[in-house]
């Protein structure tokens, strides 16, 4: 994922209850929806927002003055912006600073100086962690099949062995070991399919990231498997969150 890629970890134990499961599901498909709805709106404002400018010069004359007072304010807010951005790319490795020219820079902050781009990735964020959560989930709902598969197999073999006759003894326990060996290969197998499932919806979901900020003109962003373009984009999501955290704790965003 290109927002917080360590969030998802294929390790650790179940952290809820059988019946806190269904709710938690009907919770986070709730707040997946209403996240996806947040970015359609978002991405829609900004296409509203370019066509802004041709429907304004159709106004009446008095309306100039506030169009130069609302300028000026952007003038102010991109300049504020685009400062901001440049203290925080001090941050970054040297290789990926050079690359991030002035014009770059101010392209992204003209990007921000509505607020629209902040929504759209907050909402990118909340169906990330809502696809990573249920890609956990089923990759644990697996690995609870599987171990009661193992344990069922176990008590089996072990019921059977307590009634064997001592001469069939031999051939009962390869026939068990087989067995054992059959159920292995077929958790190996399914776990190799689950892992592959995830990386394909992670894969997606990066590809769906890239797509909805190129259309909302955040510069930098298009569909890419490129890996020092990924880590790139990465970045400079990293700068706009930690703009967007920076603003709202100072009232901006309020």
């Amino acid at each position: 994922m290109l927002l917080k890629r360590c969030q998802f970890h294929f390790n650790g134990g179940a952290n809820s209850k059988e019946e806190k499961s269904a709710g938690h599901k009907i919770l986070g498909e709730c707040r997946g929806l209403h996240a996806i709805q947040r970015v359609r709106e978002s991405t829609i404002h900004v296409e509203a927002r370019r066509g802004r400018t041709s429907h304004q010069k159709m106004e009446s004359y008095p309306a100039v003055y506030e169009e130069q007072n609302d300028s000026t304010k952007q003038q102010e807010r991109h300049y504020y912006l685009l400062s901001e951005l440049q203290t925080l790319v001090k941050d970054l490795p040297s290789s990926f600073q050079q690359r991030l020219s002035y014009t770059t820079l101010s392209d992204l902050a003209q990007a921000l100086i509505d607020g629209t781009v902040y929504d759209i990735v907050q909402g990118l964020l909340d169906i990330q962690h809502l696809t990573e959560r249920n890609l956990y989930n089923q990759r644990q709902k697996l690995h609870c099949e599987h171990r009661a598969l193992k344990q069922d197999l176990v008590r089996k073999h072990k019921e059977a062995l307590q009634v064997c006759k001592s001469h069939n003894l031999a051939v009962m326990k390869a026939n068990q070991q087989g067995e054992t060996e059959a159920l292995e290969i077929r958790v190996r197998e399914e776990q190799r399919m689950m892992d592959e499932k995830i990386v394909v919806e992670m894969d997606q979901k990066v590809i769906d990231q890239q797509n909805t900020l190129e259309m909302a003109g955040v510069p930098g962003f298009y569909i890419t498997t490129n890996p020092q373009e990924l880590t790139m984009q990465i970045n400079l999501l990293e700068l706009i969150l930690k703009l967007q955290q920076k603003e709202s704790q100072s009232g901006v965003l309020s």
